[in-house]
């Protein structure tokens, strides 16, 4: 009796068991996450869309500034654009869970992200994507770098990079589609991008 009791109860047992991780498994099959992820942190799948094509129109601000002179940070910038979508997102340019990048709104014409002279220094000729994740190695705003690349974050952004770790925030680089010479460098860790220059 206490033979037939014993094996009646480690039944009951491996089918309870087998029925938590067919569970668990189901679930996590319906909760996969559309998009790729990197230290828990969500990483946007592409870059964002371009911008719709309007008439041909001379860049405001024409001749302005090349990428070497950086003022301070751009505080009237931020006051311009409220990136604040819902609250409890940053007041910056970042990106939603749904791959929305909120901020790059500016269009092709946008006379911050203008250069006389795009790719003056080449283009970046590492991985762009989610693919290719960098941990920044040291630098700031004007000049950082990772395997021995280097990049400087857009006058008009670097308001937005305040709180970045340049010793050990992780980004991922979009192609920018609508700024030459541009590319999006955004961060895991914050969910914020800014707009930078490669400088070789």
């Amino acid at each position: 009796m206490k033979l037939a009791h014993f094996c009646i109860s480690t039944a009951v047992v491996a089918a309870l068991a087998a029925s938590s991780a067919y569970a668990q498994s189901h679930d996590k099959k319906e909760a996969k996450p559309a998009q790729a992820a990197h230290g828990g942190q969500f990483i946007p799948k592409h870059g964002p869309k371009p911008a719709p094509r309007t008439p041909a129109a001379k860049p405001e601000g024409h001749g302005a500034p090349s990428h070497e002179a950086h003022p301070a940070p751009a505080q009237e910038h931020q006051a311009e654009r409220n990136s604040r979508d819902v609250p409890g997102h940053p007041n910056a340019p970042h990106v939603q869970q749904d791959g929305k990048w909120i901020g790059h709104d500016g269009g092709r014409n946008d006379a911050r992200y203008h250069l006389d002279h795009p790719w003056e220094h080449g283009r970046f000729r590492g991985g762009i994507g989610p693919k290719h994740v960098y941990r920044l190695a040291g630098g700031g705003p004007s000049r950082f770098g990772f395997g021995g690349f280097f990049f400087s974050i857009a006058p008009a952004d670097v308001g937005y990079c305040a709180d970045w770790d340049w010793n050990s925030d992780e980004i991922v680089l979009y192609d920018d589609p609508d700024h030459p010479g541009y590319y999006l460098a955004y961060n895991v860790r914050l969910g914020t991008y800014c707009h930078v220059l490669f400088l070789g």
